[in-house]
């Protein structure tokens, strides 16, 4: 019915515009008769007139004037209403909801985000930190950056990068404490744990004998990667984090990387997002943001 109600306004405004039926048939690729018929079901289905008609001419009726001018209002409406819609779908604006680890946002995303927003400047970002991986959609989260291995095979994922893990101390814990040589050396110190995730506190080396793991223990603990960082930084004990996080510490000498000698497997870094299909343009922009910082080379690296 509502389609119904859109073609017979559409014909109607036409055939005003035209004064006539042949004129707004040709212009809507219609027959006269079937212009006539559309108009004369709009009349009945209103019990009004709207046009006066005669064998030369087509006029509008003060109560056709009325409708005509309503008319026009609406559909002018809907074009503003689609051409919003069109803008939107290819001007990066609105709300931008990013979710991250607050490690990652803090060393990687934050810092380029004042380019990003100086780019798109009708963009409004939503920073939702934390530790946990949470539901893209129900949360109306437009991209997440996800660590490690990828549990959710129905998201979109681009690679941004992979960072190596390393154990560390500050030089001041390390002169009080020792340097430990092997990882079953580290259960005479006090290891930095994560209370969110027992994952993290599984620490897993490869040496010469293969591998093998080590379960952190220690006094301290946090649900914040970034206060086991800042514990460390401080002499506080040893923690195994990202490079992408420890790089510049490691490099300045705040931190000192230890057990060089063994491998710990690299942590994968990726940007995800619900759907391939009419992706948003401001998530496709801070896709593209994404990728043009951290590929083909983390700046971590």
């Amino acid at each position: 019915m509502a389609l119904d109600k859109w073609t017979e306004m559409q014909v109607f405004i036409e055939a005003a515009k035209c004064q006539g039926f042949s004129a707004a048939g040709r212009q809507l690729d219609l027959s006269p008769s079937a212009v006539s018929k559309l108009v004369s079901r709009l009349e009945s289905r209103l019990a009004v007139r709207l046009f006066n008609r005669t064998t030369r001419t087509l006029s509008l009726t003060e109560a056709g004037r009325v409708f005509y001018n309503r008319c026009v209002i609406i559909l002018a409406d809907l074009e503003d209403a689609e051409a919003c819609l069109t803008d939107f779908g290819q001007v990066p604006q609105g709300l931008l909801r990013i979710n991250s680890t607050p490690g990652f946002a803090k060393h990687q995303l934050m810092p380029r985000m004042p380019e990003f927003q100086a780019r798109y400047p009708q963009l409004e970002i939503d920073y939702q930190l934390t530790g946990q991986a949470v539901d893209l959609i129900a949360e109306g989260v437009d991209l997440a950056i996800r660590l490690g291995p990828l549990q959710d095979t129905s998201l979109v994922a681009r690679k941004l990068g992979e960072s190596q893990r390393l154990v560390c101390a500050s030089p001041a814990y390390l002169e009080q404490h020792g340097i430990p040589q092997t990882p079953a050396e580290l259960a005479q110190h006090n290891c930095l744990r994560l209370s969110t995730s027992e994952r993290f506190n599984q620490w897993q080396f490869t040496g010469s004998n293969g591998p093998e793991q080590v379960d952190a223990t220690g006094s301290f603990i946090s649900d914040n990667v970034d206060a086991l960082h800042q514990f460390a930084l401080i002499g506080g004990g040893i923690a195994r984090l990202s490079g992408f996080m420890i790089g510049r510490d490691i490099e300045a000498g705040r931190l000192v990387a230890l057990l060089p000698d063994y491998e710990i497997a690299p942590q994968q870094i990726h940007a995800v997002y619900p759907h391939r299909k009419h992706l948003p343009a401001k998530t496709r922009a801070l896709v593209e943001f994404l990728l043009e910082g951290f590929t083909p080379i983390a700046p971590w690296r």
